[in-house]
């Protein structure tokens, strides 16, 4: 038997639905934003889907895709550090390369996402060791390479999700529309 929803019982359901869609879309975009933590910003998304009327999610997903985008927020973390150490970077390589991103995506736009990251983690370890400009390039690539593993993760994670809040509006669709 299928029950129908009148009038402000619609509203809710579209109004949590949107919302979930939003915090999905705007974890995708916080792939490429180290403001925003890309897949535990769409996990919300995901989250906030299973309060709509009519749409049931399986809690142990909803843990696992959790522990997946915590993972993945932590990992990201790190994996720049790594990335930057392991090439003769340190902390100052770090915070530039995340400064660097910010303006180069308010400067450059996409580009910035590319260009940003290096010229910061340069700029951020030569502030830090002025003499040796040579490190510095190498703290730059390593914070470049580690910057652009994290994106890749967090993007295919977010993407991951995006994709089940599809599936899952297509699974109970004949309920929502």
């Amino acid at each position: 038997i299928r029950l129908s929803l009148v009038g402000s019982e619609m509203c809710i359901r579209d109004s949590i639905i949107s919302l979930a869609g939003f915090f999905i879309l705007l974890g995708i975009a916080g792939s490429f934003l180290p403001v925003i933590p890309g897949p535990l910003t769409s996990w919300l998304g995901l989250f906030i889907l299973g309060f709509a009327p009519s749409i049931d999610i399986e809690n142990q997903f909803l843990i696992l895709c959790f522990c997946i985008a915590l993972f993945i927020f932590i990992f990201d973390n790190i994996i720049a550090v790594l990335g930057a150490k392991k090439f003769g970077g340190g902390k100052g390589s770090t915070i530039g390369s995340s400064i660097g991103i910010i303006v180069g995506i308010l400067f450059l736009g996409p580009f910035g996402l590319i260009i940003g990251p290096f010229f910061g983690a340069f700029l951020g370890e030569l502030y830090v060791n002025q003499s040796n400009k040579k490190g510095a390039i190498k703290a730059a690539f390593g914070a470049l390479v580690g910057f652009l593993t994290g994106v890749f993760l967090k993007f295919m994670i977010a993407l991951a999700f995006g994709y089940y809040f599809i599936k899952i509006i297509w699974e109970f669709k004949n309920q929502l529309f």
